[in-house]
């Protein structure tokens, strides 16, 4: 498997996750702690922590410890990727449809309907 491929799956698995894309969208305010990030949630410190290691692990965020508190900052480089290989199948599928579009545009001019 290629290596960009690789990082791809890991970042879709980690955005697979409600709790995790939540947490992405808290860090776009700002950075947050471990515990802030947990603090909506109706979850542990260990489980907000695996969530921050898997979207860590992904690289879409950054995580730097501050004496005794874990201070975590979004990393968006790996999310312009996944949005990339995303808008490559938008703009394949617009394409289509604009082709379905002329096609149907096309049937309605050379319909025995429309020339009457």
């Amino acid at each position: 498997m290629v290596e960009s491929q690789k990082s791809l799956d890991t970042v879709f698995h980690a955005l697979g996750d409600a709790t995790r894309r939540q947490m992405l969208a808290a860090l776009a305010g700002g950075e947050r702690t471990v515990s802030e990030l947990a603090e909506p949630f109706d979850i542990s410190l260990a489980a907000a922590s695996k969530h921050v290691k898997a979207l860590e692990k992904a690289g879409l965020l950054t995580r730097e410890i501050r004496w005794r508190t874990h201070v975590c900052q979004l990393a968006p480089g790996p999310l312009a990727e996944a949005h990339a290989w995303l808008d490559s199948y938008a703009r394949f599928w617009t394409d289509r449809l604009d082709a379905l579009d002329a096609l149907l545009r096309d049937d309605d001019a050379h319909s025995p309907s429309k020339q009457e």
